[in-house]
């Protein structure tokens, strides 16, 4: 099956509300395809859809700790790396702790489906943590907000979005 790129911004309607907003002030071009959302999963989108998994780039909410307050990050990983959450993530963000955001936590507080998740119409207070093989790549695939539908930006678009900041987070997976 192949996918079908249009412009994000005259498919709205594939895009979570947040995602919806941040797509229409974009610096770069954001295309959005459609999906079976039981393809949503990494792994099995690139399978299906013929997508390289060092084309795909995920996106991990983290929830980081430190004196009873919790802040959470994005981080943005390659789809091949897993991102280094307890080295280079908790100490970035000086936490005494980080972890997984728990998915229920995730999805209420991003407006994003499970699966879905993407740096793009995240909260404004929370810092975007790019690895720099995502910022480098000229086209990554991440989520759209929804399971039923793709992203494609360049990485510098992520790099360069408000409150990003590019890090070699990650290890190979």
């Amino acid at each position: 099956m192949t996918l079908h790129w249009v412009p994000a911004t005259e498919r709205t309607d594939l895009l979570a509300d947040p995602v919806a907003r941040a797509v229409r002030e974009l610096p770069g071009l954001a295309e959005v395809a459609e999906i079976d959302p039981e393809l949503a999963d990494t792994a099995a989108f690139c399978e299906r859809y013929g997508v390289g998994m060092d084309e795909s780039a995920n996106c991990v909410v983290v929830a980081a700790r430190r004196g009873g307050e919790t802040r959470y990050a994005a981080c943005m990983v390659l789809a091949t790396m897993r991102v280094d959450v307890n080295g280079v993530v908790r100490k970035h963000l000086e936490a005494r702790k980080a972890s997984f955001a728990p998915m229920a936590e995730a999805v209420e507080l991003t407006g994003m489906e499970y699966g879905g998740i993407t740096p793009l119409g995240l909260p404004a207070d929370w810092p975007i943590l790019v690895d720099a093989r995502v910022a480098e790549h000229p086209r990554v695939v991440v989520g759209s907000g929804l399971r039923r539908s793709k992203l494609a930006v360049a990485g510098s678009t992520l790099a360069g979005l408000k409150g990003a900041e590019v890090l070699a987070l990650a290890n190979d997976a």
